[in-house]
């Protein structure tokens, strides 16, 4: 009798530590479940997953100061067609020379948002930034897509 009294002494806080555990296992997960992010306003919403972005000069032939509107308004007009719309937005690019020269030019941001970035529109997209690219005499145009930066050449 005494021999089951020991393990029935041991067993009773033996259980109750599992108990315990068990509770601050599912507390801790209850509460992590609860971090997650709860159904807004914008569930079900139309939303548009992809992005791509072309960045239009404002130079011609590397260095010649140029107005490049007529090269944004085409940009526009081809995502627009493209993709359904388009925004575009100034800014100031930069990079460094050959000779370690800081060189910046004001920039156009032709962007727009997809629905289905298929291998079709990409290959379009690419076309039409060597297209800019030779027009504008660069010797590449940076393109993003999906925040992924690209130098076409």
């Amino acid at each position: 009798m005494l021999e089951k009294k020991k393990i029935f002494i041991w067993i009773i806080p033996l259980i109750l530590l599992i108990g315990f555990l068990g509770n601050a296992v599912y507390a801790a997960g209850h509460q992590e479940s609860s971090n997650v992010k709860q159904p807004s306003a914008l569930k079900g919403q139309f939303h548009l997953d992809d992005v791509v972005k072309i960045y239009v000069p404002s130079t011609y032939n590397g260095d010649q100061p140029i107005d490049n509107t007529p090269f944004v308004n085409r940009s526009l007009e081809k995502f627009t067609k493209m993709f359904g719309g388009a925004t575009a937005i100034e800014g100031t690019g930069s990079w460094l020379s050959d000779n370690d020269q800081l060189i910046k030019e004001k920039v156009t941001i032709v962007y727009s948002f997809a629905e289905d970035l298929d291998k079709k529109k990409i290959n379009q997209v690419v076309a039409y930034a060597e297209y800019l690219k030779e027009e504008m005499k660069q010797s590449s145009v940076s393109l993003e897509m999906n925040g992924k930066m690209y130098f076409i050449e």
